[in-house]
């Protein structure tokens, strides 16, 4: 399998841009007396530790290392590169290799789970949003960078690797030894519900063939009574793609998402540029959880804000940055957080998530007992289990009330 060395934290809508040192070139000239000052103690310090450390040290060891303590103190997605690790994230990885199918970001020197992929050796080893990874393979990940992690994660399919998990509500960790495999996702999954009277459209990613099987899953589903589109777990992807989704459901000329950064290249509006595919009365439900993240927050935002869809569920994860790669001269980079994103409203959901319109919790227990009910029916091939799923139940409920009122008033 062809693919892009990617730490998608999902999530992360990455910008590439082939820029340099350059980057603040058409900005006013500023004064730079005091970052001189601080520049001079860098300096200072830097000459210390190559005079007295215990041992020899390496100069660009030092500068490596205090640049990605750099990027380090921005954000979580920010990230320095050595020119090693920048020339495998920015070309492409010929032939196939095995992960584990988990979207995963680094906080506060903790490597967290943003969400398993459906379907992937993760998912069925039954990790959660939430879960924190402490060790791989019994190397702690506290002083690893995400990349670093990431690398370790990865590997020859058949190998394993073995997780050692904090989560909440445990009163110790926990150890899940997972055989790696080819990642290959089917990002859109369609079923009938109520008898056939309602379209369930599952969204597990937004990859770049998603809007194209989405575009199918509405036009089979455009006479239902409703439709309901499942984003929990889903840890975003492309935002070009749920653009495009926005764009095959909103009124043509609706603003979908916007970004805004402090450069003005960096402030980007994005609307509808087509006639929805399905009537615009039409309920639609979306369902949100926790582990609904980015591009999932941009669709949610699009259609809510746009009062063309209700969303029931759990907050959402709060994933709401733009990162830009940077070239450096000597073959190393940067992904530098440049922009957020904004809602139509105009509301940011970086850090705090989206609130659905009717909340509905479900515990730990309750999640796990679902997944794994799933996971099962997946492996016998029963094709439409009766699982116990309340936010489920409440978007049924909720595509039933809304059907009701848009009948109702036809009628009038």
């Amino acid at each position: 399998m062809k693919s892009k060395l990617s730490l998608v934290l999902g999530i992360m809508i990455i910008f590439a841009a082939g820029i340099g040192f350059g980057i603040n070139a058409k900005t006013a000239p500023k004064d730079y007396s005091e970052d001189l000052k601080l520049l001079g103690i860098y300096t200072q310090v830097f000459k210390i530790v190559k005079d007295n450390y215990v041992e020899p040290v390496d100069s660009k060891t030092l500068v490596y290392g205090s640049l990605r303590g750099m990027m380090n103190a921005l954000d979580p997605y920010s990230t320095f590169f050595t020119p090693e690790e920048f020339k495998e994230f920015t070309t492409e990885t010929h032939g196939e290799f095995g992960g584990l199918g988990i979207e995963i970001t680094m906080e506060n020197h903790k490597l967290i789970v943003v969400t398993p992929i459906e379907d992937t050796p993760a998912y069925k080893a039954g990790l959660k949003p939430g879960d924190i990874i402490i060790e791989i393979d019994g190397e702690p990940t506290d002083k690893m960078t995400l990349f670093q992690a990431v690398k370790k994660l990865r590997g020859k399919p058949g190998t394993k690797v073995t997780l050692t998990i904090w989560r909440k509500g445990l009163d110790k960790p926990l150890k899940v030894t997972i055989t790696r495999a080819i990642i290959k996702v089917k990002s859109v999954k369609v079923r009938e519900l109520e008898d056939g009277k309602i379209g369930y459209i599952r969204l597990t990613q937004f990859q770049e063939n998603s809007a194209n099987e989405f575009e199918k899953a509405l036009k089979k589903f455009k006479n239902k009574e409703g439709i309901i589109i499942d984003l929990r777990n889903n840890p975003g992807g492309l935002l070009s793609v749920a653009v495009r989704i926005a764009d095959e459901i909103l009124p043509k000329g609706k603003l979908v998402v916007y970004t805004k950064g402090r450069r003005p290249e960096d402030q980007t509006k994005y609307f509808s540029t087509s006639d929805p595919i399905i009537p615009t009365d039409l309920p639609i439900v979306l369902l949100v959880n926790k582990g609904s993240a980015s591009a999932s927050e941009i669709l949610t935002g699009a259609l809510r804000d746009n009062n063309r869809a209700l969303a029931v569920g759990d907050k959402t994860f709060g994933k709401a940055s733009v990162q830009t790669l940077i070239p450096l001269p000597d073959g190393s980079g940067i992904k530098l957080t440049t922009a957020h994103y904004y809602t139509p409203s105009g509301e940011l959901i970086m850090n705090k998530g989206i609130t659905p319109d009717i909340i509905v919790k479900v515990s730990e227990k309750q999640e796990i007992e679902r997944l794994k009910a799933e996971r099962d029916a997946k492996l016998k091939g029963i094709k439409n289990p009766k699982i116990k799923d309340p936010q489920l139940e409440a978007a049924i409920n909720a595509v039933k009330i809304l059907n009701f009122a848009k009948e109702s008033m036809k009628s009038k």
